[in-house]
């Protein structure tokens, strides 16, 4: 046997070497994918819990309960503003036109109710558009997404987030019916001015609620939520129009509406609501109204719980009040040769109710929120004086009873003397009660207030409604202690309504957001003085409306008012009555200054008192 064929051949030990390097490496690497996956699974199952974990509880979205904002009608149940931290008015769908949301779908997310609240789609455009912009956007968000984000995310533009809407909108689908997801959407989504869902955007745009919208106005709604300013058809109306031509295509591309439809609805005329003039025109009165609720319920319940508050208020005499001012303010002005005029003011009453039917604050509530009709205090002149003069026929003073119309000299408590004057500077002698009042003699009145004593006729001014601090001094016969002009003009209901008074009052009744509605307390009316001496009042004020200082009011049928100027001509009154109606107007300067030669009670508010009452009555 040869000794070559017996032994066998070994491998190099290089290769036996390589051999088993190769073999350690291949387990290794086996190993760290399995660690890895597990490190991946517990990292993507850790992940999962943590967003389990730190997600909002989408059961919250069955029990929607948003912040609702108070709406302020007319007596006739006209919208006239509304009171709010966020503008929304919740309404299901039955209370929507059937189109709108088909529109809202058309518009932003035709796959609605086909998907499972994420559009795959979508996502895959929003993620190329990310990628080539290199920003992040909220494109490709499903109805679904948008609600949820509304509803239960904040608005921080991230990755995570959007997962997390994702997740949430996924859920959501699953939890929600399509139609009870397109309540929350319809109902929570911001399109513009201050309006949060459909009903308020319809107050906002058109002035009407959502349910009596036409095609034309919904598509103009439904074209804002991609961006509600740029298509805001009270900022940008051709923005706004060519948006409401693309929704009115969708939804014939998606057979909601014909070609032909789309077509008349795009020419047909839009009219939008002229807002800003509600809010210039209204705005006292509802600051008013604000302020009585806040009184009664707070401010939470006010901002949030969706009252309804039907008020006192007549819209047209409203405009008609607003109107007023401004023209006879602007007249002031241009007498006196200057671009901006002074301030002035108007309230009118119901006279049998103490109903406020109109009150305007200032010239333009946009510019200066500060009411004057309740807030300025300022001194009345010579409309105090029927208050003297009631008084006085209720001690039995009669108004042919004659009074020196003669210089007077009064000592003060330091030892001068006050020298009263007429606004004329003239002394007529003897003069009746009536003459006096009539043509507005300032003698005649302090030497009245002598003979009825002060306490009585402070108490009767009180009795009257005045509770502003009435100074106890002969002064009080020109006027000389502000009054409001709300309080000075109600107690002159006394003289028109047979001698009864009613407390102020701007609303009828209150509903809340069940439906439940609650009566506001109604005042009741007061006999301050007898029929016998409202009478004797009233008839000499018809007279110095014929014959003496507010002869300006004079073409109104059965007019019963009464002038009063301050001094240096700083404010302007006149108050006065015909048929139902009481009304008060006052023009002066906010920081007292004069208002000029020749700018008296029956010159600067009279006229404005009149143009008033023509629209009125």
């Amino acid at each position: 046997m040869s000794t070559r064929a017996s032994v066998k051949k070994r491998p190099a030990a290089g290769k036996q070497s390589k051999r088993r390097i190769t073999c350690t490496h291949t387990h290794i690497a086996i190993f760290l994918l399995i660690m890895a996956g597990l490190v991946t699974l517990l990292i993507g199952s850790g992940m999962t819990w943590f967003f389990l974990l730190e997600m909002p509880d989408i059961r919250s979205a069955e029990d929607y309960k948003p912040q609702v904002a108070t709406l302020v009608l007319d007596r006739r149940g006209k919208q006239i503003d509304a009171i709010h931290k966020q503008y929304r008015l919740v309404r299901p769908l039955s209370q929507m036109p059937k189109l709108l949301p088909l529109a809202f779908v058309a518009a932003e997310d035709s796959r609605f109710y086909e998907h499972s609240g994420l559009d795959g789609w979508s996502i895959l455009r929003a993620a190329i558009n990310n990628i080539r912009t290199g920003k992040k956007s909220q494109g490709g968000s499903t109805i679904t997404q948008q609600v949820t984000r509304s509803l239960l995310l904040t608005r921080q533009k991230t990755y995570i987030r959007k997962l997390t809407e994702s997740l949430l909108a996924y859920r959501l689908n699953k939890m929600l019916s399509k139609n009870d997801i397109l309540f929350l959407y319809l109902n929570e989504i911001y399109l513009g001015e201050g309006a949060y869902g459909v009903d308020a955007a319809a107050r906002v745009y058109f002035g009407k609620s959502v349910s009596s919208l036409n095609l034309a106005e919904i598509a103009i709604l439904a074209g804002l939520p991609q961006s509600p300013g740029r298509y805001s058809p009270l900022r940008n109306p051709k923005a706004a129009k060519a948006r409401q031509r693309y929704v009115l295509n969708r939804m014939a591309e998606e057979n909601i509406i014909s070609a032909a439809t789309a077509r008349w609805a795009y020419k047909k005329p839009l009219h939008y609501a002229k807002t800003r003039t509600m809010k210039a025109n209204n705005g006292y009165f509802t600051s008013y109204i604000r302020r009585k609720l806040t009184q009664k319920f707070g401010s939470e319940e006010l901002f949030y719980q969706g009252l309804v508050v039907t008020t006192t208020l007549d819209s047209r005499l409203q405009a008609a009040a607003a109107a007023s001012v401004r023209q006879g303010v602007s007249a002031v002005a241009g007498r006196q040769g200057k671009k901006t005029g002074p301030q002035g003011a108007l309230v009118s009453i119901e006279s049998t109710s103490g109903r406020i039917r109109a009150m305007v604050g200032g010239t333009d509530y946009r510019k200066s929120q500060f009411n004057r009709v309740v807030d300025a205090h300022r001194q009345p002149g010579s409309v105090f004086k029927p208050l003297i003069y009631a008084t006085a026929f209720e001690q039995g003073l009669s108004a042919t009873m004659r009074l020196d119309d003669q210089p007077l000299n009064i000592r003060n408590n330091d030892g001068t003397y006050w020298r009263p004057q007429n606004y004329d500077k003239t002394f007529q002698g003897p003069t009746t009660l009536a003459d006096a009042l009539i043509h507005s003699r300032n003698i005649v009145a302090i030497k009245l207030l002598q003979k009825t004593g002060l306490k009585p006729v402070i108490a009767l001014a009180r009795k009257a409604g005045i509770s502003s601090r009435l100074e106890p001094d002969l002064t009080l016969a020109l006027g000389s202690s502000p009054v409001s002009l709300l309080e000075m003009t109600a107690s002159y209901q006394i003289f028109v309504n047979q001698g009864r008074y009613n407390k102020p009052v701007a609303i009828t009744s209150i509903k809340d957001r069940s439906g439940k509605r609650t009566v506001w307390p109604q005042p009741r009316a007061r006999q301050i003085i007898s029929k016998k001496s409202s009478y004797a009042v009233q008839e000499i004020m018809k007279r110095a409306v014929r014959q003496g200082t507010g002869r300006q009011a004079s073409s109104i049928h059965e007019a019963a008012g009464k002038t009063g100027t301050t001094s240096n001509n700083t404010d302007a009154w006149f108050i006065g009555s015909s048929k139902h109606l009481t009304t008060g107007v006052w023009v002066g300067h906010d920081r007292n200054q004069p208002l000029g030669k020749g700018e008296t009670g029956g010159r600067a508010a009279a006229p404005i008192w009149k143009s008033f009452m023509e629209k009125a009555l």
